[in-house]
């Protein structure tokens, strides 16, 4: 095995900390020379990722809840999916304030009276993590509707990152696509048929890619882009264990042949148990530019360093250099649990 060089660390999102200014001051603390960029650990309606996107979709003429008994996931959020109702098309839709951007804005204010303060390392970037729109479409609109609803979706969260762009400056702002969906539909084969997610377009690895490339586009060039590549974690476990980095570095060189403008990042997890070389290999095909980082999310709170570094070096025969971090956030694991993450991303990482 090959040593690499593990230098920063990458906090995906979530962070189980009361508000943004907790999580700026504690995340501070912890790792401010490992971190190029820093996120508002996703606290609020947001502590679930996009689950709280339904609630909005609630107040909207034109989108229904299937007619089934409702279920709710954490005792909150109502999981039935939406339809498109008779006479109804994808372009009558109006949707509402979606919250992404209203959260960074507020976030924003907090993290630059920080800075001042000396509480934030000066040339630390503010990150903004964003769902993808296949995200929101595959996981709350049913199946016959999706093709329809997506663009429409894309539009309206369009809308919120050029609030964003237009409220922060860009030379402080660092925007994240959050691609987990695009995963199970390229593992659709791989999945239980009563879980799996149906795609609907056809060339699924050419779509998940050209849907990449085109959220690259609409982020300008002076403010940084990356994304967190993710199996999912509905309850801290994937939808299905990956075979391999396969998949991920299909994505990752599609997107990085396809777009006009630089990849600042991708971030990508690692299973627990694969502390093998063949779950990396894929990884060594690909061509990364010097401008761009690789997060590796071998960072598990049940093996510590040793596992992590166990990981790593196994990694280190694919990609000489990386980051580390968790496969995902952590903002829905018990709040304890953070400082002890936290110390273990600086334990593993050595400082940019």
């Amino acid at each position: 095995m090959t040593t690499p060089t593990i230098q920063g660390a990458h906090l995906v999102g979530s962070v189980n900390l009361p508000d943004a200014e907790s999580v700026f001051r504690t995340v501070s603390t912890h790792l401010g020379d490992r971190l190029r960029r820093l996120p508002d650990g996703e606290v609020g309606e947001r502590f679930y990722w996009i689950q709280f996107q339904t609630n909005r979709f609630d107040t909207m003429t034109g989108l229904t809840r299937i007619p089934v008994e409702p279920f709710y996931i954490r005792g909150i959020f109502d999981g039935r999916p939406f339809v498109i109702d008779e006479g109804t098309t994808a372009d009558d839709l109006v949707f509402p304030n979606l919250g992404y951007a209203d959260a960074a804005l507020a976030s924003y204010a907090t993290f630059e009276k920080l800075r001042r303060e000396g509480v934030i390392a000066h040339g630390t970037r503010f990150q903004v993590s964003l769902p993808t729109p296949a995200a929101i479409t595959g996981a709350f609109v049913v199946a016959d509707d999706r093709a329809a609803f997506e663009p429409a979706y894309e539009r309206a969260l369009f809308g919120e990152l050029q609030r964003i762009l237009d409220g922060i400056p860009h030379s402080d702002l660092a925007v994240q696509w959050d691609t987990a969906v695009e995963f199970a539909l390229l593992e659709s084969a791989n999945i239980r048929s009563t879980h799996a997610i149906v795609p609907w377009f056809d060339d699924v690895l050419g779509g998940v890619v050209e849907r990449s490339i085109r959220q690259a586009s609409v982020v300008p060039n002076d403010v940084e882009v990356g994304y967190h590549l993710c199996y999912g974690d509905v309850e801290e476990a994937h939808f299905v264990q990956p075979t391999d980095a396969g998949h991920l570095a299909a994505v990752i060189a599609g997107t990085l042949s396809g777009s006009a403008r630089p990849i600042t990042w991708f971030h990508l997890p690692v299973p627990i148990g694969r502390d093998d070389e063949a779950y990396f290999a894929p990884l060594g095909t690909l061509a990364i530019p010097a401008e761009t980082e690789i997060y590796l999310g071998l960072l598990h709170h049940q093996d510590g360093v040793d596992g992590a570094r166990r990981r790593a070096e196994a990694a280190g025969v694919a990609i000489a250099r990386f980051g580390v971090g968790t496969e995902c956030g952590f903002g829905r694991g018990p709040s304890e649990r953070t400082p002890t993450l936290l110390d273990l991303h600086a334990a593993v990482a050595e400082a940019w």
